[in-house]
């Protein structure tokens, strides 16, 4: 029997990619070509940033609940991650990605598949809100603190960020950089959030408002990885027709 798909769900995946192609674009024209450094920077450019990645992770965390065959599709998502790493530490080294969004994505998949049968048991409304709560307790992490998103409540000590694989669980040495850095930690509570908070809407019967998508945008959102895969080389391009150089 042929699953229901949830077209709205594909329709605000879209949203998201589209709007993160227009910010890679707008990346690569002010911060790689140098137009201005400091653009990313920004206040805005910032708040812009997080809420197009969280809008991703917190997706995929609710897409988690149809997935069918979750482990392969978080291998290949890691496996993809690690495509733009190698790519980006041969073709522009300073502009590294270590641990990036499909890196995080992939892993949180891995994990949370692992830990379904039991995440199936708890409830989902207080699922959604723990999982917030620790989002939000742990989001400091790798900036050396634990509070409440940008409160600093607790200072860690810097031994702990002297291991440079513990980049991987939020915790950076001094030396580590990365152009797109997503940790587990706190990144997998929001995925784990999103995986709860569409239980808590089917517990609530709200997934019927999910039926119905968004015309071109739900179409853009089922082929969301292999166009964010193709879309930062295709920038690229496009770049180079205006500057004449790489």
């Amino acid at each position: 029997m042929k699953r229901e798909r949830y077209r709205l769900i594909d329709s605000l995946r879209g949203l998201a990619l589209l709007n993160m192609v227009l910010f890679h674009f707008l990346y690569d024209y002010y911060v790689i070509y140098e137009i201005d450094r400091d653009w990313a920077s920004r206040p805005a450019v910032t708040v812009w940033e997080r809420f197009i990645c969280c809008s991703f992770i917190l997706i995929s965390g609710i897409s988690l609940n149809f997935s069918r065959h979750a482990y392969r599709r978080g291998l290949i998502v890691s496996a993809c991650g690690l495509a733009i790493t190698l790519v980006t530490a041969f073709a522009i080294p300073d502009e590294i990605i270590l641990f990036g969004v499909l890196t995080c994505i992939g892993a949180c998949m891995l994990l949370t598949q692992l830990a379904r049968k039991l995440l199936e048991r708890c409830d989902p409304f207080g699922g959604t809100a723990a999982c917030f709560l620790l989002f939000g307790f742990s989001y400091g992490l790798p900036l050396g603190f634990l509070g409440f998103f940008k409160l600093r409540w607790i200072t860690l000590p810097r031994e702990w960020y002297r291991f440079r694989p513990l980049a991987l669980f939020g915790l950076p040495d001094e030396k580590f950089y990365s152009s797109d850095y997503f940790p587990l930690v706190p990144w997998l509570f929001l995925f784990v959030c999103g995986f709860f908070f569409w239980r808590a809407l089917k517990r609530l019967r709200a997934d019927r408002f999910f039926r119905r998508g968004i015309p071109v945008l739900d179409i853009i959102g089922r082929y969301s990885l292999w166009i964010y895969m193709i879309h930062q080389p295709l920038l690229m391009g496009v770049c180079f027709l205006i500057f004449g150089r790489m």
